[in-house]
């Protein structure tokens, strides 16, 4: 089983400013988990680059993008559309994030790799077609989905969010498709405020969006059941042929932005059961995108145990 992981330095470049919990010592974090844990070396190295505009126009429209690359380059520390901070390099690290996703995704659609972890940064799942929300410019996650529908005839693409917050960017891109199943345990009522178990898709996509909301204090008590009883079944009556992570590591203990319970342990047993449904259903094929995760200690040790577990 070839494990691809992608981290490279420019992901450091992008800046929200200080005491911003989406810092660029996440990437450090990272990094430094991994190369002390001595995974690195049974790890193949996805290189990256930067996304064109026309792959990004597959879930974003061209007038939005440029409105990306306009306001980073005229020096603006906020987004207009929302609430996501910039630096003067966020448009170049954010399609660069896009970009290397979907090279994780050639080399996983094309059998060159099993699986990939790529620790990305900015987050991408709250970001809505025409609106950059959260921390998130671009929805790597999304495009890397449509990208391997496009390039690679996959007919269907799981999406699964564990992070502590709502998707709701990736909910709202694809809520009327039925090509693409995304499921979300998520904190509820909590930041974005969406995410509720009656948002179940519309039209065409009806019943193709599950939602889990759960209380504060939530872990693997709750998470575990749904994954088992609801998620692995709805898995199987839909047949993906490629599933697709939104790895969130803000549903760890001790998060300062989330009130999940969910441990390192958890987190490898979680990939573990979406590792053995894509065995099962679609060759293996795996792609986990890194989300949130806050605690710098939690999410390295986090990382570290959820890409032990892609190893495996």
């Amino acid at each position: 089983m070839t494990t691809g992981i992608h981290l490279q330095s420019i992901y450091t470049d992008h800046d929200p400013g200080p005491g911003h919990p989406e810092s660029p010592s996440r990437y450090t974090a990272i990094t430094q988990a991994l190369t002390a844990s001595g995974l690195l070396p049974r790890l193949t190295p996805i290189p990256g680059r930067h996304a064109e505009i026309p792959e990004i126009q597959l879930c974003h429209p061209r007038h939005y993008i440029e409105l990306v690359r306009d306001e980073v380059a005229a020096g603006l520390d906020t987004l207009s559309t929302g609430d996501t901070q910039i630096s003067d390099k966020s448009y170049a690290v954010a399609t660069h994030a896009v970009g290397s996703v979907l090279d994780a995704v050639d080399l996983v659609m094309t059998g060159q790799l099993q699986r990939a972890f790529c620790a990305v940064r900015p987050p991408g799942h709250h970001a809505r077609p025409s609106q950059g929300m959260g921390f998130c410019l671009f929805n790597n996650i999304a495009i890397g989905a449509r990208h391997a529908q496009k390039k690679h005839g996959a007919a269907k693409v799981l999406i699964v969010d564990w992070d502590v917050h709502h998707g709701n960017g990736t909910q709202d891109i694809f809520y009327d498709d039925a090509t693409v199943l995304f499921a979300s345990t998520h904190q509820s009522p909590w930041y974005p405020f969406t995410g509720r178990a009656d948002e179940t898709g519309a039209g065409k996509g009806q019943g193709t969006t599950l939602n889990f909301p759960l209380p504060a204090g939530s872990g693997m008590k709750e998470i575990r059941p749904i994954f088992q009883d609801r998620l692995l079944p709805a898995i199987a009556r839909f047949q993906p042929d490629l599933i697709m992570i939104s790895a969130g590591f803000d549903s760890r203990i001790n998060d300062p932005l989330g009130q999940f319970h969910l441990t390192d342990d958890d987190f490898a047993h979680l990939t573990r059961l979406l590792q053995q449904a894509a065995a099962e259903h679609c060759q293996g094929r795996l792609i986990s995108i890194l989300e949130g995760g806050y605690s710098l200690p939690g999410l390295a040790t986090a990382v570290t145990a959820h890409v032990t577990a892609m190893l495996e």
